[in-house]
């Protein structure tokens, strides 16, 4: 972690998505680091997204752009010449998958193609890490974790969407970065992460959000499958392997290029029982019950990543165990309507990289 602030101080980094949930979170540790931030993405979705409540806007360069326009993500790009790109802008979740296939299609396989391809022609793009989800796997719903060399599937138009963008990623990097014939001197690389909580989460269909939204008016949690297990980690966890990753693609751009897990160790893979009976305990007064009739649609029972890679070879390691990461979300929540929003994400942040340094 030491070593981040000397590798992102005054570069460029362009951060798609960056209105969303983890856009925002990345934002500021960039930020924190140092670097100027471009943001291309669509407008935050409710009046309290962590985007607008840490007034992002003031703090960075600002585009509010559809990524499915290759003109102007070009135009951008030429214009703004980043060093460093991450790529989070996406239909991220599985249920309005089902009610919206085409524009889920459409944002995360062209959307991919569209910033993979204004990358390739603006040279001043050296690293690019492409965020996709644990969830592009072949889900077979077994007890052990999924390599990254493992299939590739999608029953739903969501990880389907993803896992095409995989392929993609993989093509732009053996054609363009790693070809003896077209080089270019780019590196490419994609992060799988697992379900990420934390505060300033509004969306909907997300467990903690949803747990949030019913603490805060006292009413009951409706979950619909309390048995399915997630490998659940706290926002920072996978954002610190995304800035690990270009920090490291920037020293091997071969050797670091490719694909990533990044998820919970084994012991903190929980299920959504688990997490709601935590949530609440932390929070105070509230109960939960089930509601199968919402279950409308195909949802996995099962998903677990293995992390040994990172581990081993990207010396990413993940720092918050299972009650940690449900507990830093929950102190968000419950300080967040009067603190300075900005400075409690940059304090979580700062908290985040002191315990990796003592663990490393």
């Amino acid at each position: 972690m030491q070593d981040l602030k000397g590798f992102y101080k005054n570069k460029k980094v362009l951060v798609t998505g960056h209105t969303g949930f983890k856009g925002s979170w990345l934002t500021i540790w960039l930020k924190r680091l140092g670097a100027e931030v471009v943001g291309i993405a669509l407008d935050p979705l409710t009046g309290r997204d962590l985007f607008l409540l840490a007034k992002l806007s003031d703090k960075i360069i600002d585009y509010r752009e559809d990524i499915r326009n290759l003109d102007k993500i070009k135009e951008i790009l030429t214009h703004e010449k980043p060093e460093i790109v991450f790529h989070l802008a996406a239909q991220a979740q599985v249920l309005p998958s089902y009610q919206n296939p085409v524009s889920t299609f459409e944002t995360n396989i062209i959307g991919t193609v569209n910033i993979l391809e204004a990358c390739r022609h603006t040279p001043s793009v050296k690293q690019i890490v492409i965020v996709t989800t644990d969830k592009v796997y072949e889900n077979r719903e077994t007890m052990t974790g999924y390599k990254e060399t493992d299939p590739l599937g999608g029953y739903d138009p969501y990880s389907a969407s993803k896992a095409a963008a995989e392929i993609i990623a993989q093509s732009y990097r053996l054609s363009f970065t790693q070809s003896p014939i077209l080089p270019i001197n780019q590196s490419i690389s994609t992060a799988r992460a697992g379900n990420v909580i934390g505060g300033g989460d509004w969306s909907q269909y997300r467990l903690v959000p949803d747990c949030i939204r019913s603490l805060e008016t006292n009413e009951p949690i409706i979950i619909r499958n309390p048995c399915a297990v997630r490998p659940w980690q706290h926002v920072l966890e996978p954002l610190s392997g995304y800035l690990l990753l270009a920090l490291r693609m920037s020293e091997d751009s071969f050797k670091y290029s490719g694909a990533w897990n990044f998820g919970p160790e084994e012991k903190d893979i929980k299920s959504v029982k688990d997490v709601v009976d935590l949530l609440i305990s932390l929070w105070g007064p509230g109960e939960w019950e089930t509601n199968n009739k919402d279950r409308k649609s195909h949802e996995a029972g099962l998903l677990m990543l293995n992390i040994c890679k990172s581990k081993d070879v990207l010396g990413w390691k993940p720092v918050l165990d299972f009650k940690e990461t449900v507990q830093w979300a929950v102190e968000w929540y419950k300080d967040y309507k009067e603190c300075n929003v900005y400075q409690l994400c940059v304090d979580q942040i700062e908290r985040y990289m002191n315990k990796w340094n003592s663990k490393s």
